[in-house]
């Protein structure tokens, strides 16, 4: 077995440290995949409003497969306006067009717009039997620390979210759904002149941030103040989630520093050049002692960008290998270890041909390892 050490270059070490306030946190560059910030990131933990998300997402689906129409108008039931809290107001005269009532969850932060839509796509009629859909899609979405008693994110037993799974729903509304996403980045909606209190969108970063554009925000008594944000700075995103900050003013700006942290702090670097040899492997019985190892594709990787040094990184292969060996096979893996950060492993595959050696080679490996060997049997009895 071999591991040799390799990319000796000029780039950052480890991530800086980001000491948040918030109880709980996970950030992540969407663009690369990389962690940036974890902390008790799988703690499943009460979301308030921050859960409406999971309403939306399921709401999105309905419309793309047509079972939801944005003009459809939709009946309030007495369970519906009995909602307190952030509301669009909604009584049971009314028909709601199913794009107000997106708007009014998204920028109201409505909990009668939640119901509203969980009763009408509850596979029972009914908003517990919508919350068992939330949890079982959730599932789905490889979303595990989520458990779902309602639409809305009214207190209740047992309704958690991480900040992991919020995370990683932001990302697939995001993904999943551009034609519905520019929706978070209104930063008013006013509906029907009948509630003039609500109708700015919570969210602190729309306008304080340059590039930010959604997604929610939560608040209750037992969870605190929390965010589901994100921005963008040119090809990269940033999304995050962030709950028990105990003000509106510490949330915008736990929200806002954690963005700069992250745009400022780290930048995507290319560390593995194609075709580029990384290593040398040995070769065993063949016609060269030794093989390139090179990767097949550019690697790049988001890295710390303020503190110079050498990327931490071995190729590890079982060898020497034996000959013959076929251009492009795979011999080795590259194991990257920026600290701070999660490790990267890359294949890496031969350069050249190595044919099986003739008579003169196999013999000149064989005298080689035999004079080694007495060598190091020499050494041992001095």
């Amino acid at each position: 077995m071999l591991a040799s050490a390799a990319l000796v270059t000029a780039l950052a070490t480890q991530a800086p440290a980001f000491d948040t306030r918030a109880k709980a946190a996970f950030v992540i560059d969407q663009t690369t995949g990389t962690v940036l910030l974890t902390k008790r990131a799988d703690d499943a933990l009460p979301p308030a409003s921050m859960s409406k998300l999971m309403t939306l997402y399921i709401a999105f689906e309905a419309i793309r497969e047509g079972r939801l129409k944005l003009d459809e108008r939709l009946p309030v039931s007495g369970h519906a306006m009995s909602f307190g809290g952030s509301t669009m107001f909604l009584d049971t005269t009314d028909r709601v067009r199913v794009e107000d009532l997106l708007r009014g969850i998204i920028v109201l932060s409505g909990n009668d717009a939640c119901v509203v839509l969980a009763e009408a796509l509850s596979p029972d009629g009914t908003e517990a039997g919508f919350a068992r859909l939330m949890t079982q899609r959730a599932q789905q979405l490889g979303m595990t620390s989520s458990t779902f008693k309602n639409a809305s994110g009214w207190p209740a037993q047992g309704h958690a979210m991480s900040m992991r799974d919020l995370t990683l729903l932001a990302s697939h509304i995001i993904r999943d759904f551009p034609e519905f996403y520019p929706m978070f980045s209104e930063r008013k909606f006013e509906f029907d002149g009948r509630a003039p209190s609500n109708v700015n969108n919570r969210n602190p970063l729309l306008g304080l941030v340059a590039g930010a554009d959604g997604l929610k925000t939560g608040h209750t008594q037992e969870a605190g103040y929390g965010l589901v944000g994100s921005a963008k700075n040119g090809e990269r995103r940033v999304v995050f989630a962030i709950t028990g900050l105990d003000s509106t003013r510490a949330r915008a700006e736990e929200s806002e520093a954690i963005v700069n942290w992250a745009f400022r702090q780290f930048a995507e670097q290319t560390v593995v050049t194609k075709g580029t040899a990384i290593a040398q492997a040995e070769v065993w019985m063949g016609s060269a002692e030794q093989v390139g190892l090179v990767s097949d594709k550019d690697v790049r990787l988001l890295l710390p960008t303020m503190t110079p040094g050498g990327i931490k990184a071995e190729v590890v292969y079982t060898g020497p290998i034996q000959a013959p060996v076929t251009k492009g096979q795979q011999l080795a893996e590259l194991i990257i270890q920026p600290e701070g950060l999660p490790e990267t492993r890359v294949p890496l595959f031969a350069a050249d041909k190595v044919d099986a050696g003739g008579f003169l080679d196999r013999m000149m490996t064989v005298s080689g390892l035999l004079i080694k060997r007495f060598a190091e049997d020499a050494e041992e009895a001095m």
